[in-house]
């Protein structure tokens, strides 16, 4: 999962906003066993995604995400209320964010609410599926970097 920038291939950067400690580990290790040579950066919950879009605090040398990975079943601030906020601002309402459920009820719920996001994914229940999983992520962002560059 790459971007071209000047011609060059670069790395991007992927926030993912996921509570569960252990789903966050197997994200990690599926993209590192995909040889996808990613920064991935991790947060637990609503408030610590937009401490870490906004720069502040602990977050404030990390770069912008070039994409982020979103679970909608955050402690606090819901994923909807991340999302909502990112398409209301102008400074992140272009960064793609695909939405993480843990089944087709999930993803048709979120749907049914008008959520605004780029992509829908449901998680995968057994570990070695995780691989396969990041592989459709890639693919994704592969999809919305063609499109842009025409």
């Amino acid at each position: 999962m790459d971007s071209v920038e000047d011609g060059r291939v670069k790395p991007i950067d992927i926030l993912l906003v996921e509570p569960n400690p252990g789903d966050t580990r197997l994200f990690t290790e599926s993209f590192k066993d995909g040889s996808i040579t990613n920064q991935i950066y991790a947060v637990g919950d609503g408030e610590s995604a937009l401490e870490f879009l906004h720069q502040r605090g602990e977050y404030e040398s990390v770069p912008q995400p070039d994409i982020i990975l979103l679970n909608f079943k955050l402690p606090g601030t819901s994923g909807e209320d991340v999302l909502a906020r990112l398409r209301g601002d102008p400074k992140f309402s272009e960064i793609p964010v695909v939405v993480l459920t843990s089944s087709e009820v999930e993803e048709d719920i979120v749907r049914s609410n008008g959520v605004d996001a780029d992509h829908y994914l449901q998680k995968p229940v057994e570990s070695e599926d995780f691989v396969d999983f990041v592989q459709s992520i890639e693919a994704f962002w592969l999809t919305i970097v063609r499109d842009s560059s025409k």
